[in-house]
């Protein structure tokens, strides 16, 4: 017993310590126990056979200057708190009132009071998403979906429940994977199920008493889309029928134009949401693909999945232009970082020199999205000097460890004289995407990526690329919406811009499942959509999923052990980074130069046991 005590804290020690900081260009990250969220009791939930926790935010402009607030759900049970993140001055002259929740902290999250709390029974939250545009200091709307397939309109703050959908199952009865508002309306939502099926509501409309019946309106290759048949109108008003096996999570472009779907049979459908025509496709290089994200500027999309890679698809060119490899374990998040993607037109900064030389210019990589968009659009001009360009996204996976990647325009535009004094990007032998098979034709269906391959090759010398690259939206097509729902969905043509999406959805499945048996179809299902053209197993080495060695492959930048268990949400704010693990603790890592004067932490009071 004690020689395998000393073998565990012998030279496994350092591989299994859970980080609290970590240092990348820009400088110190370091985790704030103050800002720890959980149950109240700060025991680590059990987490066996749960639902992923998931955790969403919205920042209501209260007057006191604090106005972010967060939802998460562990297990049956639903929180929603006021955040405080990182306070940056403490007034240590003041006199602070101390709160049983706060163990002595005044300044840390009272999880004593939450603003609202509620605990189910026969069914568990999954996941959830606030309508910003309506949220005030008095009211805020909170969709949740549940595993046994409702979703519920609730405002947390008023402690009230507006609606049910789905109440009796009648629409669809597996869990809901994934919900998200519409961006631009204040009443249409979206809800996927592991069925494969995607539903569009309007919180106005009734559910009806019977069991809906369709009409087809669109059909396409691995796609169908149905209209609800009734005399008067009613939820859902759309049906969608994506793939085989679950929709894992799907994901709105920016300007609210296009819809990103990953599925369990390994493909990325990229949708036109209101035309309901498909752009493009990719399939991943082994099993499902759990997780999707749209880069601020709505050029590329970051995958993740159980192939334990990260793959860049470009939305203009509908192809993979590089795959990450750092996880040791599905990937269950990929989220872009808007505040240090970065776009210099003049001369890049350089990345030589200590972290406290680079504190000086962390300007760098403060750009909003907005402003990266608008600056990389001068990219397709005649300008004979290339924008340097940057983009940062970070994954967390199974493995607990978080991931932080930077895609540059060494990979972005391979063909274009590189920036002075970037830093190495190592690749594999083939730098730039294959002309053969990766350079597919904008807008084709048939640009996707996958492998059936069961093995990753051995790490690479680190790289820091991931890329991100400046396409305008093709013309937009007649909206076959329309006409088929005028009392609901013609409004899509004129929809505006949402806030970033958030996270994900984490499916529990064996390790050995392969794409053979993944998929859960349904008779139903099986009669609505065409079956797929493409052979799964037929897909490597094409356009839909390329080889190892045909793409770039990126290692991160960092890749740290940060939780005991699985990770589920991985979030960029403004000053912090927010993670979440399976036992239920939201964890706030404040960004370089944002730790403002705080009191010593006792490391031995954080329930999660990090140490440095």
């Amino acid at each position: 017993m004690l020689l395998s005590k000393m073998a565990a804290e012998g030279g496994g020690k350092e591989m299994n310590e859970i980080k609290t900081q970590f240092t990348t260009r820009e400088g110190l990250y370091k985790l704030l126990s103050h800002s720890e969220y959980s149950r109240p009791n700060r025991v680590p939930f059990n987490s066996q056979g749960s639902n992923p926790v998931r955790v969403s935010f919205v920042n209501v402009n209260d007057q006191s200057g604090n106005g972010d607030r967060l939802c998460f759900n562990v297990g049956r049970e639903l929180y929603f708190y006021i955040y405080k993140g990182v306070r940056k001055v403490l007034p240590s002259d003041e006199k602070w009132s101390i709160s049983p929740g706060t163990h002595g902290r005044p300044w840390a999250a009272d999880l004593s009071k939450p603003i609202d709390k509620r605990i189910y029974k026969g069914t568990q939250p999954t996941c959830h998403d606030f309508n910003h545009l309506t949220a005030t200091a008095e009211s805020v709307s909170l969709l949740v979906g549940f595993s046994a397939g409702q979703v519920q309109l609730i405002d947390p703050i008023k402690k009230e429940t507006s609606k049910l959908f789905n109440e009796e199952r009648l629409i669809d009865k597996s869990r809901v994977t994934c919900v998200k508002w519409v961006p631009g309306s204040e009443s249409l939502f979206l809800v996927a199920h592991s069925s494969g099926n995607m539903y569009l509501y309007n919180v106005e409309h009734n559910c009806g008493t019977t069991a809906p019946h369709y009409q087809l309106l669109k059909q396409g290759e691995s796609f169908a889309v149905h209209t609800c048949k009734s005399k008067s109108t009613r939820n859902p008003l759309l049906k969608w029928t994506v793939g085989e096996g679950a929709l894992n999570e799907f994901g709105f472009s920016p300007d609210g134009k296009f819809l990103a779907c990953v599925s369990q049979d390994g493909f990325l459908r990229v949708f036109n949401f209101d035309s309901v025509e498909l752009h493009g496709t990719m399939k991943s290089y082994f099993g499902g693909l759990l997780c999707a994200c749209w880069s601020p500027d709505g050029k590329y999309i970051v995958t993740g999945g159980e192939d334990d890679l990260v793959t860049v698809w470009s939305f203009v060119d509908c192809r993979v232009i590089a795959r990450g490899h750092g996880h040791k374990s599905w990937v269950s998040v990929v989220a872009f970082d808007p505040y240090t993607t970065s776009v210099e037109e003049n001369d890049p900064m350089e990345f030589s020199g200590s972290d406290e030389d680079f504190q000086d210019l962390l300007h760098f990589g403060r750009d909003r999205a907005n402003s990266t968009q608008s600056r990389l659009s001068k990219r397709n001009s005649t300008e004979s000097r290339p924008v340097s360009v940057t983009y940062r996204f970070g994954s967390v996976g199974q493995d607990t460890q978080l991931c932080l990647w930077d895609l540059t325009e060494d990979i972005l535009f391979p063909h274009q004289p590189l920036s002075r004094a970037r830093t190495h990007t190592n690749v594999m032998t083939a730098t730039s995407p294959p002309t053969g098979s990766g350079g597919a034709n904008p807008g084709s269906n048939g640009n996707s990526i996958t492998t059936p391959g069961n093995s990753v090759p051995p790490p690479l010398p680190r790289s820091n690329s991931l890329p991100h690259s400046a396409v305008s939206n093709s013309g937009s097509k007649s909206s076959v919406m329309d006409g088929a729902i005028a009392s609901g969905v013609s409004k899509f043509a004129t929809l505006s811009l949402h806030d970033r999406k958030e996270k994900h959805h984490e499916k529990d499945h064996k390790r050995n499942h392969s794409m053979g048996h993944i998929s859960s179809k349904s008779s139903d299902k099986l009669n609505l959509v065409t079956k797929t053209k493409t052979d799964p197993a037929k897909t490597l080495g094409t356009p839909l999923c390329p080889r190892m060695e045909d793409v770039p492959l990126l290692e991160p930048l960092i890749c740290k052990k940060i939780a005991h268990e699985r990770l589920t949400v991985l979030i960029f704010l403004e000053d912090c980074i927010v993670t979440a693990c399976q036992e239920g603790f939201i964890c706030t890592w404040a960004r370089p130069g944002k730790v403002g004067v705080l009191p010593s932490q006792n490391q031995a009071n954080s329930p999660s046991g990090t140490v440095v």
